[in-house]
C-alpha cells in the first residue's frame, strides 16, 4: 500500500488521557497510519545501566541509534500544544515512570536548569511571547515544570549529553566537573522534588578549564565521558577516575557511544574505540583519522565531525559511523566495531549542503545523515574559530544509506531536499522517521528570522515526505537542531530555544 502526503488539520487539540505507558504505547501503535508492519531493526542492544530504550539518552540508546521502539504520532490528524520555559532544551529524557526530565539553560542567566515535566500539564495554543503560557501565578516556573534543580554554569555544551539511568536518575557532568547522579520523588502532599542522590568529583582528574563533553555508561555500570580537550575517563562503581589523554590538539565536542564492543569517542581528528585496561583506565582498540577539511564550516560548532558516533547492524552493534567534514564532499565512514576495519566510505548530502552536526541514525543496516549546512547557530563554543565560508544558505538534504548484502560495502538508497532543523528519529514500531523542517521563505535558502517550523514525518523506504503540521511562533521556536523525544505516550516533544512543544496523534 502506498503512503498518501496528507497535511493535518490546523484545528482541534485532543485531551491529555491518564494512561499507563503501557497501554499509551499500545493505543497510538494501532492508531498509527504506517502501512507496513515494522520492518526495521534490530535495535542496539538494550544496556542493563540504562533507563528504557528509546528514551534515556539523547539519542535514544547507549549506541546513540537514533531509533526507538515506541511508535510516534503518525501521519493522521495532529495536534500541537506549547509549554514555555524561557529556556533553550536540548536535552529531554523519560524514566520508567513516565516523567520527563529537560535539561534546559534559561535564557536570563544562562544557567543549567532541570525540570521534571508532566506531561499532563501542557497548556494548549501557540506562544505568543517568552514566558507568556503555562506560567503559575506568582511562580517564575510553569504548572507543567513540577520540580527545578539549577546546576553551576559550564562549556555551551557541557552538561547537554546527559542519561538517565537503571533508578529513573538523571546522570550529568556540570561547570564543577561532578558527576552527579539526580533523584527526583513525591511527598505525601504530592509536590515533586529533584535532589542530588550520589555525586563523584571528577575535578582532581579533569584539569582546570577544561569540562566534560559527553558521557555514557558501558556493560559493568562504569561511567565513561570525555572532555571537551579530548580526555577519556572511567569511573568505576567505586567512583574511582582513570583518565586517558588522546593527543594534543584533538577535542571532543559531540557525545560519546558504548556497545558490548567498547566505547566510541569521535575526536575533531579521529573516531575511536577504546575499552578498559586490567587496570581499569580507558586503552584504544583502534583508530581512524577522517578527513576534518580545512576550516569549520558553517552549520557546524567545531572543526571536524559533528557525528555522535553511531553503533548500529544487523546484531545491532556490528558497525561505527561518523560523517566526515571534507571541504567540497562529506562521507559517510563505517567501520567494523569489532576491528576498526573500513567497510565504506560513501559520499552523502550530495544535493545538499556539505556538512552535519547531527548524530546519524543507523538501524540494521541503514544508516540516515540530515545537513545542517549553513544553520544559523546563536552561539558557538568558545575556541571554535572561524568558518569557511562565514555563512552559507540552508538548503538541508537527507541522505539514507545501506550497507551492501556481502556487508562489503555501501551504496545510495535516496537524497531528498528536507531542511531537517532537529535530529531526525527513526520509530521501529510505525515505520516513520520523525523530525522539523526549518521553512525557509527565501529561493536562495537565507535564512531568517521570520522562518516558521513544522513537524514532519518522511518515509524511510523513499525519502518522500508524508504530511507537515505548522509549529507555532517563528524565531523564539527555533528547534536549533536539538533532538527530540518521542515518549511512551506515542507524543513527540521537540525542544526549542524557549521551551518546548508537543505533538500528539488524534
Amino acid at each position: 500500500m502506498q503512503k498518501l502526503r496528507y497535511n493535518a488539520p490546523m484545528t482541534g487539540v485532543r485531551g491529555r488521557l491518564a494512561l499507563t505507558a503501557l497501554t499509551a504505547v499500545l493505543i497510538t501503535a494501532s492508531a498509527s497510519t504506517a502501512t507496513a508492519l515494522p520492518t526495521w531493526g534490530p535495535l542496539a542492544p538494550a544496556n542493563p545501566f540504562l533507563g528504557p530504550l528509546g528514551t534515556s539518552t539523547m539519542h535514544g540508546d547507549a549506541g546513540s541509534s537514533d531509533a526507538t521502539p515506541l511508535a510516534g504520532p503518525g501521519n493522521g490528524a495532529l495536534a500541537v500544544e506549547s509549554l514555555s520555559l524561557a529556556s533553550a532544551c536540548p536535552t529531554l529524557l523519560e524514566g520508567s515512570d513516565g516523567l520527563v526530565l529537560a535539561l534546559c539553560t534559561s535564557i536570563l542567566g544562562q544557567v543549567p536548569t532541570l525540570h521534571l515535566i508532566d506531561t499532563s500539564d501542557f497548556e494548549t495554543g501557540s506562544l505568543g511571547s517568552l514566558g507568556s503560557l503555562g506560567m503559575v501565578a506568582g511562580s517564575s516556573a510553569p504548572a507543567a515544570s513540577v520540580a527545578q534543580l539549577e546546576f553551576p554554569k559550564s562549556s555551551l555544551l557541557g552538561g547537554v549529553y546527559a542519561y538517565v539511568d537503571n533508578e529513573d536518575r538523571l546522570v550529568a557532568v556540570f561547570g564543577d566537573n561532578k558527576l552527579v547522579r539526580v533523584k527526583h520523588e513525591q511527598s505525601t502532599d504530592g509536590a515533586w522534588r529533584l535532589y542530588v542522590d550520589q555525586s563523584v568529583d571528577l575535578s582532581g582528574s579533569i584539569p582546570a578549564g577544561d569540562s566534560v563533553t559527553g558521557l555514557a555508561p558501558d556493560w559493568q555500570g562504569n561511567v565513561w565521558f570525555a572532555t571537551g580537550a579530548g580526555l577519556v575517563g572511567r569511573v568505576d562503581g567505586g567512583g574511582v577516575a582513570r583518565t586517558l589523554q588522546l593527543p594534543a590538539g584533538e577535542g571532543v565536542q559531540n557525545s560519546i557511544s558504548t556497545s558490548p564492543t567498547g566505547t566510541a569517542v569521535a575526536t575533531t581528528h579521529a573516531l575511536y574505540q577504546l575499552s578498559a585496561s586490567q587496570d581499569g583506565a580507558p586503552a584504544i582498540d583502534w583508530r581512524a583519522p577522517y578527513d576534518r577539511g580545512s576550516a569549520r564550516k558553517p552549520g557546524q560548532l567545531s572543526w571536524g565531525t559533528g557525528s555522535t558516533p553511531t553503533y548500529f547492524g544487523p546484531n545491532g552493534s556490528d558497525y561505527l559511523t561518523i560523517v566526515d567534514s571534507a571541504d567540497t564532499q562529506v562521507n559517510l565512514l563505517v567501520y567494523r566495531a569489532s576491528t576498526g576495519e573500513t567497510v565504506c566510505s560513501q559520499p552523502v548530502l550530495t544535493t545538499g549542503g556539505p556538512g552535519s552536526e547531527n548524530s546519524p541514525i543507523g538501524i540494521g543496516n541503514s544508516v540516515f545523515v540530515a545537513s545542517t549546512y549553513g544553520y544559523p547557530y546563536p552561539a558557538q563554543p568558545a575556541g571554535a574559530g572561524p568558518t569557511v565560508p562565514a555563512s552559507a544558505p540552508f538548503t538541508g538534504g537527507m541522505t539514507r544509506v545501506d550497507i551492501d548484502v556481502d556487508g562489503e560495502g555501501c551504496h545510495t538508497v535516496w537524497n531528498n531536499d528536507a531542511r531537517s532543523s532537529a535530529v531526525p528519529h527513526l520509530s521501529t514500531a510505525d515505520g516513520n522517521l520523525y523530525t522539523v523542517v526549518r521553512q525557509v521563505n527565501s529561493p536562495s535558502g537565507d535564512t531568517s528570522p521570520a522562518d516558521g517550523f513544522a513537524f514532519t514525518v518522511i518515509d524511510p523506504e523513499t525519502g518522500n515526505i508524508v504530511t507537515t503540521r505548522d509549529l507555532p511562533g517563528s524565531m523564539i521556536n527555533d528547534t536549533l537542531q536539538m533532538s527530540a523525544l518521542i515518549d511512551s505516550s506515542g507524543d513527540y516533544l521537540q525542544g526549542t530555544i524557549s521551551g518546548v512543544i508537543r505533538v500528539s496523534g488524534q
